[in-house]
């Protein structure tokens, strides 16, 4: 009978002290193993990244030249403003007054926040702002505020700031290049 003991007793202390630790040693090195595959995964993934990183550079650099190429030189801010006025003299619309603001200077660019009112016709202040929005330069308009005139329905007046985005004298006109 106690060999009998003895011999069960040998394989349930083998599974308790052997085979028990060795199954978590082996469950804790396959979590390891896991947690590595995944890092392993997200390096591939950033190593990609970087390689289309000095695309991705080359790309912004291409979109800072055409912007820059849309930002006129401080001299001919005057030119924007003349076709500005143009645009609205073609529209049949009058200039009550024009107002330059304070330059507003950027990182690598200036506005100049200019106060317009205008009167006319709706529809060619709507062409205004169509022809005005053509222009190969950089502007913005805000505070638009307009009102129907009570003479006449179709007459309008307009304010509006119109803002010109300019290259100051003193702005580098390149990036330091960043090799990848």
């Amino acid at each position: 009978m106690l060999f009998i003991v003895v011999l069960l007793a040998v394989p349930v202390a083998a599974f308790w002290f052997v085979f028990k630790p060795r199954n978590e040693d082996i469950a804790a090195a396959r979590g390891e193993i896991a947690a590595k595959r995944q890092t392993l995964e997200r390096l591939n993934e950033a190593s990609l990244k970087i390689k289309n990183l000095g695309e991705a550079i080359e790309r912004g650099q291409e979109a800072i030249e055409v912007i820059e190429a849309k930002l006129p030189a401080e001299q001919s801010v005057d030119e924007v403003l003349r076709q500005a006025s143009e645009i609205a003299n073609r529209h049949n619309l009058r200039i009550k007054s024009v107002t330059p603001e304070k330059k507003v200077p950027a990182s690598q660019y200036m506005e100049l926040p200019i106060k317009w009112e205008l009167s006319g016709n709706f529809d060619g202040f709507y062409e205004f702002l169509l022809n005005l929005e053509q222009l190969p330069r950089l502007t913005q308009i805000r505070n638009l505020n307009i009102k129907r005139t009570e003479q006449d329905e179709g007459e309008m007046t307009a304010s509006f700031t119109l803002s010109i985005y300019f290259q100051p004298r003193t702005a580098p006109t390149t990036l330091v290049e960043v090799s990848p």
